[in-house]
């Protein structure tokens, strides 16, 4: 069939020629702008009682054999129950639903949950860089191979409990899409789960803290780990730390419950020592936040890379500073609810019944715990020269 040669009757903006040998297989003729006269492969069939048209293909890029071959195939289909063209609407709608719209309707949703458990939802399943390769794909067309990849390589760049977290939130919103009927099976099933870690019991020695604090340099990483130190936090707190979250005469620093894993503001005194670090950050115009950027303080491997070159110490992590704070106050002869009150922790004496009558936020007693705390760093360091190198020396007679 030759279908250059094929125009459209006079009078006629539209047309079907069928073909003679196989029924609802046809070219359609149209006239477009400039009077083109367009040419269109179709079927054309019946399913549950309607008239269904489909496009093959253009008559252009397809010959009369190859659009017959592919029209054969679809009135197959017909004649098993299905309806091709109605396949291919749903379709259509469905890739309209890509991971990134999906989990942007899922995260609307979740409001009852704490404001830095929805923050860290939102990074790992959009912000971040785990799931980016995925975010323009239909969500229905996601694979556990797709999945498995992503935690796989999550687990070797970001570490083994990144790749857990993002696990139960990619597991999440896959359960709530099943709900929705936008897929029919979750993923995250059977996918790749790394092992969990076992709890770490890493602490600190009174030397290993010395020579951290005495190895650090005088930047941002070096700033931040020391006040890690002097309080206790965990990092990502330090890390955000903003000028409006001090009070004006600069003795307090409240954690608004939107940057706090326990979703309640917290506060804590500013002790003489800490004050000489923030008082050494420069403000600078239009940023609020100490260090860092939009999201903070983010060069922690890099900065750990080049103090463990520095000192060789035996493998620590940032988190095992808030555990050697913890144990070092209780040395110290620190109350145990005061070192919670001090973590933000909300257990023992304010779990339950108890929580709930006591509201103490214990001031006094934690300013006093935080400032013993202080000097004993400060004598810790000062008792080795505040070198680097005698630090070292100490930590090394003391191991």
């Amino acid at each position: 069939m030759a279908t250059a040669n094929i125009n459209l009757p006079a009078g006629k903006q539209d047309a079907i020629l069928f073909d003679e040998t196989l029924t609802g297989f046809g070219l359609r003729l149209r006239r477009g702008r400039g009077g083109k006269v367009i040419r269109n492969w179709i079927v054309q069939y019946r399913s549950h009682g309607r008239s269904r048209r489909m496009r093959v293909g253009s008559a252009e890029t397809l010959t009369a054999a190859q659009a017959r071959a592919e029209a054969k195939k679809l009135l197959a289909r017909v004649e098993l129950g299905e309806d091709p063209q109605a396949d291919k609407a749903k379709r259509r709608e469905r890739d309209e639903h890509s991971l990134r719209s999906v989990a942007q309707d899922y995260l609307h949703i979740k409001t009852g949950i704490k404001p830095r458990s929805l923050e860290l939802l939102r990074w790992y399943l959009l912000e971040g860089p785990h799931m980016r390769p995925l975010l323009a794909t239909p969500v229905d067309k996601v694979t556990r191979r797709d999945v498995a990849k992503r935690l796989l390589e999550a687990a070797k760049k970001s570490g083994v409990p990144t790749s857990i977290a993002l696990r139960s939130a990619v597991s999440s919103l896959f359960s709530w899409a099943m709900q929705m009927g936008l897929v029919e099976h979750n993923p995250v099933i059977a996918a790749y789960k790394p092992e969990t870690p076992q709890s770490r019991e890493r602490v600190l020695s009174n030397a290993e803290l010395a020579a951290l604090w005495c190895g650090l340099e005088d930047d941002d990483y070096g700033k931040v780990v020391r006040l890690l130190i002097l309080t206790g936090a965990r990092r990502q707190e330090i890390g955000g730390m903003r000028w409006s979250e001090f009070s004006s005469d600069g003795t307090t620093w409240t954690l608004p419950r939107e940057r706090a894993k326990s979703g309640k503001t917290h506060t804590l005194p500013v002790t003489p020592l800490m004050q000489s670090i923030i008082e050494s950050v420069p403000r600078r115009d239009r940023f609020d936040i100490l260090f860092g950027y939009r999201h903070g303080f983010t060069g922690w491997s890099i900065g750990k890379r080049a103090l463990d070159k520095r000192l060789g110490l035996p493998h620590w992590t940032h988190h095992d500073i808030r555990r050697s704070t913890a144990t070092g106050l209780a040395d110290l002869g620190v109350e145990p609810h005061i070192i919670e009150e001090i973590l933000a922790h909300r257990s023992g004496h304010k779990r339950g019944p108890a929580g709930i009558y006591n509201r103490s936020a214990y001031a006094s007693q934690v300013r006093t715990a935080l400032l013993m705390w202080s000097d004993h760093i400060r004598a810790l360091v000062e008792g080795g020269d505040g070198t680097l190198s005698r630090c070292l020396d100490r930590c090394r007679d003391e191991g």
